[in-house]
């Protein structure tokens, strides 16, 4: 998969043949979350969708600032327009709507990687992703209280990956926590050092590769599927889903592997 063109705002590299790096690449704009840059985000994670030579993708970013969220500029600009910004907000809010929504939709694991600082939409990045880690030096917020914009749809993510407490806690203050913080709270998985955050990033995502992407693509589904179902129905869904899985290829491979103490041989099916 090539770079991205538009302005370099996102750039992209394959590792180990499998894993796709999705960087955010405009440091010097704090990686802001601007029309262009989230067509650009979008239109790479569209590709992975039925690319199966990518296993796992992970986000990160250059400079000090993971994500700033909104482009307030573009915004600011908006409100130029006759209807005072209405129709532009909608565009633009409907836009990183859907993006967030992608993440959870796509059939491949997505794994931000944060380093720097992630405030409002940026957070809601972070917060989207199937799982996120942190260097010591990482920072999250959503302040948009503190310009009096409330963060309601990073609320949305937030929310369901933080306990209420804590998520009204960043919500209602706007101040920025530590990566220990988020952590403790859930929003990220685990704190690792600055300078091995990339490399210990990788070894998750490499990990994760090496399982059938098939029985991924339908156990990251099922698990966001049931996830708001009352709990009869959830188990009623999830019990469908296992007969289904039961009854695929690589299900029935790696039971025998298992049962014969060998390595897999994934197909995928």
């Amino acid at each position: 998969m090539n770079n991205d063109n538009n302005k370099q705002l996102v750039k992209t590299s394959v590792h180990s043949e499998c894993i796709l790096r999705l960087s955010l690449s405009n440091p010097s704009h704090h990686n802001v979350l601007s029309e262009e840059m989230m067509s650009s985000i979008q239109s790479v994670l569209d590709k992975c969708v039925n690319d199966k030579s990518i296993r796992v993708i992970i986000i990160s970013s250059e400079g000090k600032t993971f994500c700033a969220g909104h482009d307030l500029k573009q915004l600011k600009k908006g409100r130029l327009n006759s209807d005072k910004g209405r129709n532009y907000f909608k565009k633009v809010m409907s836009q990183c709507s859907k993006l967030m929504q992608s993440i959870i939709s796509n059939p491949k694991p997505i794994i931000a990687e944060v380093s720097g600082t992630a405030t409002a939409a940026g957070c809601q990045l972070v917060a989207s992703c199937d799982l996120a880690y942190g260097g010591t030096s990482s920072r999250f917020a959503t302040p948009g209280v503190n310009i009096g914009l409330f963060c309601s749809t990073p609320m949305v993510a937030l929310s369901r990956t933080v306990s209420n407490k804590h998520s009204m806690e960043m919500l209602l203050n706007g101040d920025l926590i530590s990566s220990k913080k988020a952590a403790e709270i859930g929003l990220i998985n685990e704190v690792v050092d600055d300078k091995d955050l990339k490399s210990i990033v990788l070894e998750k995502a490499l990990k994760i590769s090496k399982k059938s992407s098939m029985t991924l693509k339908i156990g990251k589904q099922a698990f966001y599927n049931q996830i708001n179902m009352n709990l009869s129905d959830a188990y009623d869904y999830a019990s469908n889903v296992m007969v289904e899985n039961m009854l695929k290829i690589d299900a029935e491979e790696g039971i025998d592997a298992f049962i014969n103490k060998r390595n897999p041989n994934w197909q995928d099916k």
